[in-house]
């Protein structure tokens, strides 16, 4: 029913629609243990998104009773793992993370290392983990020597491996900047190009170097030309690295030749005076992931099982193992196993990473960075409510110096005015901007000019933005019209140093169709098999919907994937797949940003992105920006300069006035390419909902999402607002934050002054319940809150059933309710494309044309759409149409029919070339600069085609 939603994150909590519909209709409420109410299983992330982003949720520890495989047996030796690969190892290591810490720690290992191919891309992960379930740490890395291409599709990689590992935070940090160098210098994602003697120079000592797998250079050499070749290659390493950072490893998997080969290397070593250890070089926690991991070889390889079968391991051996059965496995070489464990524990330490610093700002002489951004502040509230004293919006100047006290004491100036810097170039540069989310819960934001919405006389919750209980900087998200956006991006690489400034990863995992289509592409079943499959499944709930379709693969149900397809799809549901660019984070540091974690080339030309995603990002301190595209500003600024260029007339979309035939238009549906309320839900709502204030336009937004559908409150809402229901309230204190919404909760917003109003929380405590409901947070702090609720409500005479209803009611909303802020942002823009669509309706379609792709109609239908509306659209024509679409002035010698009167359709619509199918951007652009022409051979020569 709702398959055309998938960014708004119908992933809710456990819970049905019915159950929800009754908590937030004021039913009786459920009850717990404790006779309190049940608070609603929280999933979504309490975010600011306009749809919640997949957010990872802190770390949880396993149960202890929880076991992965056989219990140690009695007799423990110490043992630490120092060559362990993770599924950060992308299409490689077959297990998370957090569940190598885990199975790490039930084996009774001294400590373990990850050691994942040329990055740290699941450090953070691995670290949160290990650090809750007390397991001392190692960060290292297995680099690739002598690459000359990137080597997904190849069964055996080519190149030699050499495997590091950090003695301590400083080598961290110089691996770190090691492997930046390398895959910076590589000019190309997935292709580094280390080289020893650059590394040599890097480690200063701080790397311990272990001669690592069968492609590790000495190993290599060994098995190729004999002990000889071997120890050149271990000398080597020791002349690079220093004897007591070298070590040799022996592994053993069960190969017939494995004891051969690491005879040969404890003799190597013993003659070239190294340490030696031993690993398993795990590849995934326990062996019943082997399958799993061969599969994904196989998905690497661009190979079917059957087609990689001679390059795979012939045992499902490389698992984690405790120290008693390395101890048994390398009897006859002793003391290799304790040894591990000793330079394990020598090893290993927490990361917490000491962030970097945001950038100092410049400021004019005399100012510190506070004070220059009070005077901005002052100068923007002069010129948006007036002057001091005499503000045309009681309390302004009141909540700017309570906001400005604020940042002064979290220390947060200089995040203000790098937004600050970037919106001034956007606005310097002509390029449309505005900021949205909980940054338009600030007067301070809007006095800057960062954002649009006026908190103030909105009533909005600053504390929702920032607050002393929040952890970390603020958010502040910038939507920057889509066409222009690079501009800003290379702005900002420009500003503060390609060093110090990267873009945010976006770890691509998989879900149920890309799991499906690999796993059984790497069982050897036909493309048109898989296709149809992919078909079949929830691309968005969990695979076990899949899985319970099908049942389990035995023919029940429509779908008959089978069940080793879908056996092995479970398992690599949510794995890492490859390492995507976040659609607009950027991380600003004063220092460069590699001590902290690597960057490597993303795919786009001139991107550089680190290896953690927005949420590790935030996990280690570092500051994240985001500057995101939003194709409407793009087609709002085509519509300004195209009235400008036609008409004479200069539109500012701040001060466009408030009328009431922009209203009409929207009570009747009149809404294709209106942003916002152009889609079929929305259109059905508007008739009903009859917007008539710039308000009705924000609860238009928030009414069409997940949550007031799935709860419930759209229905309830209309009614109210029609008159056919009477507006109640549970308790008269909630009437204070829900009358806005005729007793209706809406926003998160409202949430945290219900708090306030009914148990006498602060503003920063309401925001700590809004977090603390909305998300996965520890069950301490929640029932913390929720004792302090229910004491605050008592005090306040409220209490048995009304008080449960008004719990269970909070915490329902938490997983469902929509940021009134990001709301309003949004209404803005909703009411300025409204305005042009009624007044310009030609400019209208022609800046939507030049906007595609964008919105839910296609050019064809934006056409159609105009042309109801009088609108005269001409087909693209060589000699009179420009690479995009523009203004004709209508005359009878065109042909056009007469304009509709008050309707502004004296302009014509003249289609773009690069409108017509096939033709990209650039021969559009060469075609526009030859005209005019005489025959169709100029058209081709102009365009650089072979043919007419």
């Amino acid at each position: 029913m709702f398959a055309s939603f998938p960014d708004v994150g119908w992933n809710q909590p456990d819970l049905s629609w019915k159950e929800l519909h009754r908590r937030l209709d004021d039913g009786p409420p459920a009850r717990g243990n404790d006779g309190r109410a049940d608070p609603v299983p929280p999933n979504a992330n309490g975010g600011d998104s306009p749809a919640w982003s997949r957010k990872r949720a802190a770390y949880e520890p396993p149960p202890q009773t929880q076991s992965y495989a056989p219990a140690a047996p009695a007799g423990r030796v110490p043992y630490a793992e120092l060559h362990c690969h993770s599924n950060f190892s992308f299409l490689d290591g077959a297990s998370h993370p957090e569940e190598l810490a885990e199975e790490a720690s039930r084996l009774g290992l001294e400590a373990l290392a990850l050691t994942d191919h040329d990055g740290m891309y699941g450090v953070v992960r691995f670290a949160e983990a290990a650090s809750a379930i007390g397991l001392p740490t190692v960060f290292g890395a297995e680099l690739s020597l002598g690459l000359s291409k990137p080597q997904n599709g190849v069964a055996d990689p080519e190149g030699r491996h050499l495997l590091v590992v950090a003695r301590d935070p400083q080598g961290y940090g110089r691996l770190c900047r090691a492997i930046t160098a390398a895959q910076l210098a590589g000019k190309e994602k997935g292709k580094p190009e280390f080289s020893l003697s650059a590394l040599a120079q890097a480690s200063a000592g701080h790397w311990l170097v272990l001669t690592g797998c069968r492609k590790g250079t000495v190993p290599a050499a060994l098995m190729a030309d004999g002990p000889a070749a071997a120890a050149r290659e271990l000398a080597d390493l020791v002349i690079a690295f220093g004897r007591e950072n070298v070590v040799v490893e022996l592994w053993d998997h069960g190969d017939p030749l494995d004891s051969a080969r690491n005879d040969a290397l404890v003799d190597v070593a013993l003659r070239t005076g190294v340490d030696v250890v031993a690993t398993n070089n795990v590849h995934y926690s326990v062996p019943s992931r082997r399958p799993l991991a061969t599969a994904l070889a196989a998905v690497r390889s661009r190979r079917s099982l059957d087609e990689i079968d001679g390059w795979l391991p012939p045992s499902g051996a490389a698992h984690l193992r405790s120290g008693a059965e390395q101890a048994r496995r390398f009897a006859r070489y002793p003391g290799v196993v304790e040894r591990a464990a000793a330079l394990g524990l020598e090893c290993a330490f927490d990361l917490k990473l000491v962030a970097p610093n945001l950038p100092d700002h410049p400021v004019p002489p005399g100012h510190t960075e506070m004070t220059w951004l009070r005077q901005l502040t002052e100068e923007g509230a002069t010129r948006r409510y007036g002057a001091r004293g005499a503000e045309r919006v009681p309390g302004a100047y009141a909540q700017i110096d309570h906001e400005l006290a604020l940042i002064e004491q979290l220390d947060f100036p200089g995040y203000f005015l790098i937004v600050h810097d970037i919106v001034t170039f956007c606005r310097d540069a002509d390029i449309y901007c505005q900021g949205r989310g909980s940054a338009a819960n600030s007067a301070v934001c809007y006095a800057l000019g960062i954002t649009a919405a006026d908190a103030v006389s909105l009533g909005l919750l600053f504390e929702r933005f920032l607050s002393p209980e929040r952890d970390g900087p603020p958010d502040i998200d910038v939507d920057i019209e889509s066409d222009r956006r690079e501009e800003v991006i290379q702005y900002v690489y420009e500003r503060y140093g390609r060093e110090n400034a990267a873009q945010v990863a976006n770890v691509i995992t998989y879900r149920p169709k890309s799991a499906v289509r690999d796993m059984g592409k790497a069982l050897g079943y036909a493309a048109g098999q898989l296709d149809a499959w992919s078909k079949q499944v929830d691309g968005w709930g969990p695979m076990s919907a899949t899985v319970a379709m099908t049942g389990g693969g035995r023919g029940g149900g429509d779908v008959t994937i089978p069940a080793p397809v879908l056996e092995l799809a479970s398992a690599v549901e949510h794995f890492p797949r490859h390492l995507g660019i976040h659609s607009g984070g950027m991380v600003i540091c004063d220092r460069p940003v590699s001590e902290v974690v690597p960057v490597e080339w993303g795919r786009m030309e001139g991107r550089t992105v680190l290896q953690w995603d927005k949420d590790d990002c935030a996990a280690a301190g570092l500051v994240k920006f985001d500057l995101l595209g939003l194709g409407m500003l793009s087609a709002l600024h085509y519509a300004v300069d195209l009235i400008r260029s036609a008409y004479g007339v200069d539109i500012d979309l701040a001060t466009i006035p408030q009328e009431d035939a922009v209203y009409d238009m929207l009570c009747k549906a009149d809404s294709v390419g209106v942003f916002q309320v152009e889609s079929r839900a929305q259109m059905a709502t508007l008739p009903r909902l009859k917007p008539r204030t710039f308000y009705d336009l924000v609860v238009e937004v928030a009414l069409i999402r997940p949550g007031p559908i799935q709860g419930g409150s759209v229905h309830p809402y209309i009614r109210r607002r029609n008159g056919r229901e009477p507006v109640t309230y549970l308790h008269p204190l909630l009437e204070k934050s829900l009358a806005k919404t005729l007793g209706i909760p809406l926003f998160q917003e409202q949430l945290m002054q219900m708090a306030i109003d009914v148990a006498g929380f602060t503003a920063g405590e309401a925001d700590q319940l809004r977090q603390a409901m909305g998300s996965k947070r520890s069950k301490e702090r929640m029932l913390r809150l929720r004792s302090r609720l229910y004491e605050g409500m008592a005090e306040r005479g409220i209490t048995g059933d009304v008080a449960d209803q008004i719990y269970e009611k909070l915490a329902a909303f938490a997983n469902f309710g929509f940021p009134e802020s990001h709301s309003v942002s949004f209404a803005y823009l909703v009411y300025s494309s409204s305005w042009i669509k009624l007044h310009y309706p030609a400019a209208f379609c022609a800046a939507l044309l030049n906007a595609q792709p964008m919105g839910f109609y296609s050019p064809q239908s934006l056409v159609a759409d105009a042309r109801r509306h009088g609108v005269v659209v001409h087909s693209p024509d060589v000699n009179a149409s420009s690479w995009d679409a523009t203004l004709e002035l209508l005359s009878p010698a065109n042909g056009a029919l007469a304009p509709v009167p008050g309707d502004k359709t004296e302009y014509a619509v003249r289609m773009g070339v690069s409108s017509v199918r096939t033709i990209g951007v650039d021969v559009a652009k060469a075609i526009d600069a030859g005209r005019p022409y005489a025959s169709m051979e100029e058209v081709v020569r102009a365009a650089g085609l072979t043919e007419p």
